[in-house]
């Protein structure tokens, strides 16, 4: 006899199975990647006028995607400016902005009640993770990827750490790892990225069926200019050190590629968006070794990396989202790191947990090919033993080379090389520029404007005197475990 199935239980199944095809038939939120590389300059890259380095990935995922000729780092040096990206501050608000070390490991952490993008985008239901160079705070501080919001960390905690691309040890997680045949001061068998790189697809191809967030820290070209195989460039006839260096770009162009293939073999590729940049320009004087053969000041743009001028702040750039960020378009419009935070925001749909706040503006529409957000200003400020500031609004540019020297101003629409200072002729652009400054400033005692404190001093030499004992040397953590 057959089972009479109530005509109600039949709807409720029914709708059941409705709902659940409907969430089966949801667009899946898009991923967001960030990539950005440690010291390269715009003109490393192809696509930007280089002649002799050779990136053809990244040249046509330009092509693909759209490329921006004024994107603005957090700051030139390296913490401060992936500081800024991970909490949508700029450089007068942001917690960390400079580069100070802390013994025995990392830098300056980023303090627990500040919101990143890694807690923004857990709320939103992502997975998330870090792979390449953190420089945000070692593993037992508040500054540690693993309570910042990251699920999966692998590779450098410490920037002094990652002067070595054949290192002793990486961490996988917040476990020291040892690296097999490396000895320490350069020498070794195991090249650091080839692992950041394994890791870093291995974690995409894992949550390739979830929503994901992914920081890929590159630390090539930063120096030492260390590389496993000189490849195209083995016999050119330049110094060990230039083919290296252009080898290491062309490193980074590969691996890239690498990431891209893999997207589109997971079919994700047209649900992720992707943002390359710079965290500084480039780190060599236009006349050095380096700056020189490759010409890395063809742009015209002045200075280089710790500088607040545009050759130090505005970075190679692009997007690539497949039909949705446009192909073939060069955008001139200027935006900052601090504005990927908002940007991710929105596409996430993220509800911000409580104590989230920006100096950015989101780029979503901009980069699907809408206007540029309106703003008052960019604001940048660098603490080293001087700090120093800049601010743009418009095409006007201000930089102060610290406290007590005097404000230059510049017309970036008609001198980008920033030559001709107009400051004298300018006393209300000079006005405006010290309202900017005062106003972008939030006054933080461990950041004066002044310089370091006397205790700051001590603290700084006594992390850098252990730090010394340990660079590139044969030092490994007593709880490093063999690689997996």
């Amino acid at each position: 006899m057959k089972k009479i199935i109530p005509a109600i239980l039949l709807l409720f199944t029914g709708s059941q199975s409705a709902i659940a095809q409907e969430e089966t038939d949801a667009p899946k939120k898009p991923n967001f990647i960030f990539i950005l590389s440690d010291d390269i300059a715009q003109g490393d890259l192809g696509v930007y006028g280089q002649e002799l380095i050779k990136t053809p990935r990244i040249d046509q995922l330009s092509k693909q995607g759209t490329r921006y000729m004024q994107a603005y780092c957090g700051t030139s040096v390296c913490a401060p400016c992936r500081s800024v990206f991970f909490t949508g501050l700029h450089s007068g608000k942001c917690p960390v902005r400079g580069n100070r070390e802390m013994a025995p490991e990392g830098q300056w952490p980023i303090p627990a009640e500040t919101v990143t993008i890694g807690e923004v985008a857990k709320s939103a239901g992502y997975a998330t993770s870090t792979f390449g160079k953190w420089g945000m705070g070692f593993f037992d501080t508040s500054g540690s990827p693993h309570k910042q919001g990251i699920d999966r960390f692998f590779g450098y905690n410490c920037q002094r750490h990652a002067h070595s691309y054949f290192p002793t040890y990486l961490y996988d997680n917040d476990q020291a790892v040892r690296l097999p045949g490396n000895t320490g001061k350069g020498i070794g068998k195991t090249y650091a990225q080839e692992l950041i790189q394994n890791e870093m697809i291995k974690w995409v191809k894992g949550n390739a069926e979830n929503p994901f967030m992914m920081f890929y820290a590159i630390t090539l070209p930063h120096g030492a200019h260390e590389i496993d195989d000189l490849g195209i460039y083995k016999d050119k006839s330049w110094s060990m050190k230039q083919k290296s260096y252009a080898a290491q770009v062309t490193r980074i162009d590969s691996d890239i590629g690498e990431l891209i293939d893999t997207l589109r073999e997971l079919g994700i590729d047209k649900n992720t968006l992707i943002v390359f940049t710079g965290d500084n320009g480039s780190s060599f004087n236009p006349k050095s070794e380096i700056g020189k053969l490759f010409k890395q000041d063809a742009n015209g743009l002045r200075g280089y990396k710790r500088g607040m001028y545009e050759g130090a702040l505005r970075q190679a750039a692009f997007a690539w989202w497949p039909g949705t960020v446009p192909a073939g378009r060069v955008d001139e419009s200027p935006w900052a790191l601090w504005d990927l935070m908002p940007t991710f925001v929105e596409m996430s749909g993220a509800k911000p947990p409580k104590g989230y706040e920006t100096d950015g503006h989101s780029l979503l529409s901009y980069l699907k090919g809408g206007e540029a957000p309106k703003r008052d200003y960019f604001y940048w400020e660098l603490h080293t033993g001087n700090p120093i500031q800049a601010a743009r609004w418009g095409d006007w540019k201000a930089v102060r080379n610290g406290i007590k020297k005097p404000i230059e101003i510049y017309d970036l629409a008609k001198d980008p090389g920033e030559k001709n200072n107009l400051a004298k002729g300018k006393p209300d652009l000079v006005k405006k520029a010290e309202e900017i400054f005062k106003d972008a400033h939030r006054v933080d005692p461990e950041w004066p404007l002044a310089g370091p404190t006397k205790k700051q001093k001590v603290e700084a030499q006594k992390a850098w005197a252990i730090k010394r004992k340990r660079d590139k040397d044969t030092w490994i953590p007593p709880n490093a475990k063999p690689l997996r």
